[in-house]
């Protein structure tokens, strides 16, 4: 059983990036009150330290952060970081490490999730992370075959979590067939065969199992996910999103063979299909959607969905890069993911997602948009992370913001990276001054899940991982 540290009744700090939406800013002199549910019943500027301390404030000595959520992984591909990182044939790319994950795949027991699980979840939060949407498509085992409780690896995932001490957004994926002239699945794709009802009973089986309220659990939401266009019928599709409650995910646009593959059966780009034929509104998650055309871009944006960029995992398959400036300007929601999890930090994803974009234009600064108010290129970026995330996690509201979930991480003003940068350019430091340490302080819904850079829920969790990691890698 894991023991939970009691929440402290209030936080101050001298400095918080508190707001939502484009009025998220530094503020000074925070005083943070947590419910008794983990939620900010208050957000207070400009009260004095010994004034917090007579309301019996916890003392935070650096600046405080609101948790970002991470919206995309694949826990399992954990387990394959930095292991697919040599080519023995002429050619790699996207699908052949596709081939090569897949064994993975088959390989991974419920038990070795467990354990793969518990650390990235570990890792994610020491990364700055609160949060994370499990886009969960290994449902049953190495034959294909369902489990007695066809739930057993989303049960795995959220007990990992909650050993951890992360928030969780499950989603059951939507995979049906390998490709869209190929009616069904391949045999190495057998753990992920799901219909559209089999889908909607998972998302309704989890969320009954949230109950009402966090109580001493870590928060678990439920969406649905569709694999992506080729691997799903119309039909399929239709049905899911007919009937599902909450956030939509799905990948799209990934690679330009989908798109090329696309065209030539639909007659149309991936993200035009989905913008003509789905009603796109703010459920959507359009996770990758690298090759995009800026009239697809501001169809998006129009329709209120949300673009998942994972930089990091992006550069590693090889995808391409997708066009930042132009989603941003179009005022559509973002968000990040760090989806195969080679890296498991957000300031890596943020940095290599503007690097990219200046290594393609020769051109700095790419996210800054001076004409629009806000010349600093990494608050621009982690202000869309910080509020893009929120729908994709099923949450209503996000932030250092009264009425959203009580989510913190501490910056250590004392780092080398940070020494003497004003309060003000601490974002841009951050981001842009590397390597960065571990975040030693991590709150989720009013707890502490990291603190003095020990992880409060994770005993145990390196030996299991390296046990499991043993398993699958024994030479």
């Amino acid at each position: 059983m894991i023991t939970r540290p009691r929440r402290p009744a209030a936080l101050w700090a001298p400095a918080a990036w508190t707001g939502e939406s484009n009025a998220q800013t530094w503020s000074h002199d925070v005083l943070l009150e947590v419910d008794g549910n983990g939620y900010w019943s208050s957000v207070t500027t400009g009260v004095t330290r010994e004034q917090a301390q007579v309301r019996g404030a916890e003392i935070i000595a650096g600046p405080l952060l609101p948790g970002v959520i991470n919206a995309h992984s694949h826990a399992f591909q954990r387990a394959f970081a930095g292991l697919a990182e040599r080519r023995e044939n002429e050619h790699d790319d996207f699908w052949s490490w596709r081939d090569r994950m897949y064994r993975v795949a088959l390989s991974v027991s419920p038990d070795a999730l467990r354990a793969i699980a518990t650390q990235l979840y570990v890792e994610l939060l020491r990364g700055g992370y609160t949060h994370v949407c499990e886009f969960h498509y290994l449902h049953h085992d190495a034959e294909g075959a369902e489990y007695e409780d066809p739930l057993l690896m989303a049960w795995t995932l959220a007990d990992a979590a909650h050993a951890a001490g992360i928030g969780l957004t499950l989603l059951p994926v939507l995979y049906e067939r390998a490709g869209f002239a190929t009616p069904t699945l391949r045999h190495d794709q057998r753990r992920f065969a799901t219909s559209a009802d089999w889908v909607l009973d998972a998302q309704r089986r989890i969320t009954e199992s949230t109950g009402a309220g966090i109580g001493d659990r870590s928060p678990l939401n439920a969406g649905v996910a569709i694999h992506s266009l080729r691997a799903a019928s119309e039909a399929s599709i239709a049905r899911l999103v007919g009937c599902a409650q909450g956030p939509i995910h799905i990948h799209v646009a990934e690679q330009m063979a989908e798109v090329e593959e696309c065209q030539r059966v639909t007659g149309v780009r991936p993200v035009q299909w989905l913008l003509q034929n789905c009603r796109l509104d703010a459920r959507w998650q359009l996770v990758h959607a690298t090759h995009v055309t800026r009239e697809e871009i501001e169809g998006v944006a129009g329709s209120g969905a949300c673009a998942v960029i994972c930089p990091t995992t992006e550069a590693n398959l090889g995808d391409g890069l997708t066009d930042v400036a132009a989603w941003l300007d179009a005022g559509t929601a973002l968000a990040i993911g760090s989806d195969s999890h080679v890296t498991r930090d957000w300031r890596e994803e943020l940095r290599l997602l503007e690097y990219g974009q200046r290594l393609q234009r020769r051109a700095r600064n790419i996210a800054a948009a001076p004409s629009r108010g806000n010349s600093a290129t990494a608050e621009r970026l982690f202000a869309r992370a910080v509020s893009g995330g929120a729908t994709a996690a099923g949450e209503a509201r996000w932030g250092l913001v009264a009425g959203a979930r009580a989510d913190a991480v501490v910056v250590d003003a004392t780092e080398p990276a940070l020494l003497g940068v004003p309060t003000s350019r601490t974002l841009d430091a951050m981001v842009f001054s590397s390597p960065s340490q571990s975040f030693a302080d991590v709150m989720v819904a009013g707890r502490w899940a990291i603190r003095n850079a020990e992880s409060v829920g994770g005993a145990g969790t390196k030996q299991s991982f390296a046990a499991a990691m043993h398993g699958l890698w024994n030479d």
